[in-house]
């Protein structure tokens, strides 16, 4: 059987260091067997979530499809200001749209968390965040997550990462993502 792995995040900037990093952990799970659907951060343009409007549009529907057929979630944000950047955590507010699912929002689903930003403080405290939202949301964040401090890490546009530790890391979280999501599907 064959699992689906949905990668989350990115900036408003295409190819962006936190969608490079997405792109190197989807290669994980993609290494471990997985279907890959990625959602980088130029789909992630939505308008503020509002639970009150039922009309939603079409990338809103295709993420919310998304993480319905989703066996495990990568979730890659950047820090801003010491948090998760607003495209990244509006675009999980629409998870709320799966509460009346059978498995309502991210429930029983292994999620890979990792941050980028340009600093540390900031590349730990938005991965934190992440952590905490993925509990919020009833998913399980795998054992490893990533701090990336972008001063110091530099990702090509071939999927290159200027440190092979940083890299690892990535493609670990993607695997385990997957992992999780093998043993307990079904």
């Amino acid at each position: 059987m064959t699992v689906t792995v949905v990668g989350i995040g990115g900036s408003l900037r295409a190819n962006s260091s936190s969608e490079r990093a997405l792109r190197i952990a989807l290669s994980g799970a993609a290494e471990a067997g997985a279907k890959i659907i990625e959602v980088p951060g130029p789909e992630l343009v939505l308008p503020f979530y509002d639970p009150s409007v039922a009309d939603r549009p079409a990338n809103a529907l295709a993420l919310t499809e998304a993480l319905r057929r989703a066996d495990g979630v990568v979730l890659v944000s950047p820090g801003y200001h010491g948090t998760v950047s607003g495209l990244v955590k509006n675009a999980l507010d629409y998870v709320e749209d799966l509460r009346g699912d059978e498995r309502p929002y991210l429930h029983g689903r292994a999620v890979g968390c990792i941050s980028v930003a340009m600093g540390w403080q900031a590349s730990v405290t938005t991965l934190t965040a992440l952590r905490s939202i993925v509990h919020a949301l009833r998913g399980w964040p795998t054992p490893l997550g990533a701090s990336v401090n972008s001063r110091e890490v530099e990702f090509d546009l071939e999927g290159g990462c200027s440190d092979a530790g940083v890299a690892e890391s990535l493609r670990t979280i993607g695997r385990q993502v997957a992992e999780f999501a093998a043993t307990h599907a079904g």
